[in-house]
């Protein structure tokens, strides 16, 4: 009785171990559940964090693609009616101050958004002469010249001064006369100026004039400043042939070197006047078939193009292009159809390679020349339209019309240089032979044409990709191979982590080593580098066949996979060898110099900083990842696959190619395609090993600009919300989706190679 009532009494140890037990099952339940959550947390993070990425770029490529619009501000009558019929009508940058100049010699100032005259000045014309021609400088400088009816010439500029008495902008018009205040005389003669064309600068200035004689009187005036005294002026005078008929326009370029005369049937005389006192007629061509008229005629900012607008409703463009014996040429590089009516005026932005068109219809028209693209059309003017003013920032514009109405109107175009065919397409820029893929997205001229094509970028990006598992993939691989399944377990805990340190290596290390040491190492040893790739395995075949034929008791004592352990001073001999006789090589079959006979006999150019250089450089950056990964994957296959394969009868080689990569396929392809994305999407080793040369050439001799690398460089000098700005996310965009893409595909294969290979 009283065991058994010992044995009813509660044991406190084993109540004690019971709650504790519990305990530790609550701790491990909790422990469960915030790892759960926190692998959750973080996965839908990472998830998160990729698609907020995603929309970032998109919301700032977006805008690129948004069409021009524009809209109607202000519509009033032609101010100050009195004086005169406009012959220019101009807008200032501000949009707020416009005029119109009159064939009373007349500049009337107005409000551009009012019409309220502001200003009205009457230029100096002696008494009793007449206005016979007028022509504005065709830059945007403000310079216009009035012809008079006895061979001279009166040049004036006007401009705006800018105060801001008591914080509030005042425009205030202003009327010079750079060349002087007395008429210059362009035809001894006497006889009235019927056509002008001039450019002036500061210490150059360049008229032409086309006579009652039907000659082309030119007169040219330099400058020279002295530190001390007075400036000296000299003038050169010359006569020009004059071919066409029938004079439609006249322009001379900015850098006062060449005089274009269009005949109003569409023939083009292109003088080279760069010698003043011996003009040259370069080239005399048809730029409009038979029965056309050039309607309008205007230069594309930088003055290296001419756009000829034609009755027709065709503008094309005509650009100086130099041959192959590097003689110029006038060739038409494009043209666009503006409308089914003739064209009334073509007038070119003063920023940018863009132009306005203004047709019979009053139809506005707005294009890019880059991009080959149409902008914007809309009805600007009810009546035939009579004069047109481009803003110098190309968003706003005056039209006046017949009935001397006058639209204002605002445009919003913020990126016109952006197109499909300017983004992925071949595009014939200006003083270019042909059309090419080209990126060249800054210079230090405000004429520069931007060349935002990111094909060349593209292609650099998937040449250096190649070119790095060129070089890492069979070196990985095999690698992976030999250490999982033939190397000894005491050197592969030797060999594999020392491989997967050259992962921690960083890649701006790796880079700079390339850049600084690397490429000049190659560029002096070039054929040593081919001699030893073409040597290494010979001679590890060969000192392969060799351990076959030694005696058996010798070769039992080197340990099962040990053998690579005899193979270093092999390859470290070899090696040394290729780099000593290659110099006698050198100089007995290349002239001493492999790199000037490629060039000479193959025409091959070598750049020191090239794709060997970054194959070799961000291949061994690469080589880690596809290593350890690829290596896990071989070294798991389950031992019964393999210890049954041999059982059958089946060679340890057989079993590795029929058995081990089959199972193991999943890891390697994953491997791979890690190592590719980690290659295309490589920064800083690109950034400083291959010259960052946006050309599309395969050789493997040559640099290239990758995405990474592009962005890398120019992000920083980019003006936010700029045009090069936003492509330059767009290339972040292209390259987010390339290895989107490429993970994407990855995994879909390594999963199809999974499933089939899952039931061995």
């Amino acid at each position: 009785m009283s065991e058994i009532i010992a044995n009813k009494t509660p044991n406190p140890n084993s109540a004690l171990h019971t709650a504790s037990a519990s305990y530790y099952q609550r701790w491990r339940l909790i422990k469960d559940l915030i790892a759960r959550y926190g692998i959750l947390i973080g996965g839908w993070g990472v998830i998160v964090a990729i698609v907020l990425i995603f929309f970032y770029l998109l919301y700032v490529v977006v805008p690129l693609f948004i069409p021009a619009s524009a809209k109607s501000v202000a519509e009033y009558q032609m101010p100050a009616k009195e004086k005169g019929k406009t012959l220019l009508l101009a807008i200032e940058e501000q949009n707020e101050v416009a005029v119109r100049f009159t064939d009373q010699a007349q500049a009337v100032f107005f409000n551009a958004h009012t019409g309220d005259p502001v200003h009205t000045e009457a230029l100096k014309i002696p008494a009793g002469l007449q206005v016979s021609s007028f022509s504005p400088e065709s830059n945007g400088e403000g310079v216009v010249a009035y012809g008079l009816n006895n061979g001279r010439v009166l040049v004036a500029k006007y401009s705006y001064r800018v105060t801001y008495p008591k914080d509030v902008r005042v425009i205030t018009p202003v009327i010079t006369y750079p060349l002087g205040e007395q008429p210059l005389t362009l035809d001894s003669e006497g006889g009235a100026l019927q056509m002008l064309a001039l450019q002036v600068e500061e210490n150059n200035a360049t008229l032409v004039a086309k006579t009652a004689t039907h000659k082309l009187k030119l007169l040219s005036i330099h400058q020279e400043k002295a530190l001390f005294g007075e400036a000296t002026v000299q003038s050169t005078e010359a006569t020009l042939e004059l071919v066409a008929d029938k004079v439609g326009f006249m322009l001379i370029d900015k850098e006062q070197r060449y005089l274009y005369v269009v005949g109003v049937d569409g023939s083009l005389s292109l003088y080279d006047i760069s010698d003043k006192s011996a003009p040259i007629l370069k080239q005399q061509l048809a730029v409009l078939s038979a029965g056309q008229q050039v309607s309008s005629m205007d230069f594309v900012n930088g003055g290296l193009s001419l756009l000829i607008a034609d009755s027709t409703g065709l503008v094309a463009q005509w650009s100086v292009v130099r041959d192959a014996q590097n003689n110029p040429g006038m060739q038409k590089i494009r043209s666009f159809k503006v409308s089914d009516d003739p064209l009334m005026k073509v007038s070119a932005e003063q920023r940018r390679k863009g132009f306005l068109t203004v047709d019979k219809q009053g139809v506005v028209g707005a294009y890019n020349t880059t991009a080959e693209r149409e902008l914007l059309k809309l009805p600007a003017a009810e009546n035939l339209p009579e004069a047109f003013a481009l803003s110098p920032r190309a968003n706003a514009f005056l039209l006046q019309s017949a009935n001397g109405a006058i639209n204002f109107w605002q445009v919003s175009n913020e990126h016109p240089e952006v197109s499909m065919k300017s983004l992925w397409g071949k595009v014939w820029y200006e003083s270019y032979p042909k059309p090419a893929y080209i990126w060249q997205s800054s210079s230090s001229s405000n004429d520069f044409e931007p060349k935002y094509s990111l094909t060349p970028l593209v292609f650099g990006t998937l040449k250096a990709a190649f070119y790095a598992m060129l070089f890492a993939v069979p070196l990985s691989l095999m690698g992976a191979i030999y250490a999982a399944y033939f190397m000894a377990p005491s050197m592969r805990s030797l060999v594999k982590p020392t491989i997967e340190l050259m992962g921690a290596l960083p890649t701006v290390i790796l880079g700079f080593l390339a850049g600084l040491w690397l490429a000049p190492f190659l560029e002096e040893n070039l054929l040593g580098v081919f001699i030893m790739l073409i040597m290494l395995p010979i001679a590890v075949l060969g000192f392969g066949l060799i351990g076959q034929f030694l005696p058996k008791t010798l070769r039992l004592k080197v340990p099962d996979g040990m053998e690579a352990m005899l193979l270093i001073p092999v390859i470290i001999g070899v090696s040394w060898l290729a780099f000593a006789i290659s110099p006698m090589l050198e100089a007995l079959f290349f002239q001493g110099d492999l790199r000037v006979w490629m060039k000479t006999t193959l025409d091959i150019d070598y750049d020191q900083r090239n794709s060997l250089v970054v194959g070799i450089a961000m291949g061994f950056a690469v080589v880690p990842s596809i290593f350890t990964i690829a290596e896990d994957a071989i070294f798991s296959v389950p031992k019964h696959l393999t210890v049954g394969s041999l059982a059958l009868g089946a060679t340890p080689w057989q079993t590795l190619m029929k058995v081990v990569l089959l199972t193991a396929s999943p890891g390697i392809f994953s491997a791979i395609m890690i190592g590719l994305g980690r290659a295309i999407g490589e920064t800083m080793i690109v950034l400083m090993a291959t010259g960052n040369t946006p050309v599309m050439d395969f050789s493997v001799f040559q640099g290239m600009r990758t995405l990474a690398a592009n962005v890398a460089v120019e992000m920083p000098e980019s003006e936010v919300d700029s045009t090069h700005y936003r492509v330059l996310f767009l290339a972040a965009l292209v390259l987010f989706l390339f290895t989107f893409v490429f993970n994407t595909l990855a995994e879909l294969i390594r999963q199809h190679l999974r499933e089939k290979y899952s039931s061995l």
